[in-house]
């Protein structure tokens, strides 16, 4: 993550920016959920958002996507306003966020993700099927098209919704707690094709609590309680005394990272 700064000494827009925040604050009745939150992030880069619960994570990516109103601050995507750049953002929400009651089959959810292609109130047509069913492919779950969305496992579901994102071919996906409740093979697959996607030039900012795999799953972490603790690249980011400060001094969690990371670097 870099910043890009003007004479002023300020922060700039950047058109090669993935994501850009300056001075965010998100307040529900006056009381602040996260504020004076800055930082950029460069592209082709995984980035994790970490954080305890309440931090703030979620409300993070919803105000990039203008869905909670902001008290103040700036965010821009490859140096416009969300409303300019939308078509080049994907999104992967939490899944307790969705109805998965809803009778609409897999196919029909990962078609959804065209629909800034196809245009409200057209026709799908048999090549956005194609294209669909190619994200199912590649996501491991061809086989379950048909098949309403509450008849999948939690991560057959989680792996429609990353199908949806990929579809759109966004050149910034926000993933909301993508490994939450999921087995182990869905999480290894999840973060193989994330890094295909890095390879391709993408960013992904992923919501994440697994403080085991931060170090070897992503680039940069924006270590976050209301407000940014620490943010950089991972290897000089991602330490016990940045975690103290974030998580308030869970030791046993603490202790947990601080031996995950140990035995990272003894394999490097």
């Amino acid at each position: 993550m870099t910043s890009a700064t003007t004479t002023s000494g300020t922060t700039a827009d950047n058109a090669s920016l993935p994501l850009s925040i300056q001075d965010l604050t998100v307040a529900w009745h006056r009381k602040p959920v996260i504020w004076d939150v800055e930082f950029d992030v460069s592209p082709g880069q995984l980035v994790g958002i970490v954080g305890p619960n309440g931090a703030g994570k979620s409300t993070l990516l919803k105000a990039v996507m203008d869905l909670v109103p902001r008290a103040s601050g700036r965010i821009s995507i490859f140096g416009k306003p969300w409303k300019q750049n939308r078509n080049r953002v994907g999104y992967v929400p939490q899944r307790e966020s969705v109805d998965w009651d809803f009778p609409v089959s897999v196919l029909d959810v990962v078609t959804m993700g065209l629909y800034g292609q196809i245009g409200w109130c057209r026709p799908v047509t048999r090549r956005h099927r194609e294209i669909a069913r190619e994200a199912l492919d590649r996501v491991g779950i061809g086989d379950f098209a048909d098949r309403q969305i509450s008849q999948l496992s939690g991560g057959q579901q989680q792996r429609t919704f990353l199908a949806r994102a990929l579809v759109q071919n966004a050149d910034l996906y926000l993933l909301d707690e993508p490994f939450a409740a999921v087995d182990a093979a869905t999480e290894q697959a999840i973060i193989e094709i994330l890094r295909e996607m890095r390879q391709a030039g993408k960013t992904a900012i992923v919501i994440h609590h697994d403080l085991h795999t931060v170090p070897t799953y992503f680039d940069s972490v924006v270590l976050l309680n209301m407000r940014v603790v620490a943010q950089g690249p991972t290897a000089s980011v991602f330490t016990r005394e940045n975690l103290e400060r974030t998580y308030g001094g869970r030791l046993t969690l603490l202790d947990e990272a601080t031996e995950a990371m140990r035995r990272r670097e003894r394999t490097l």
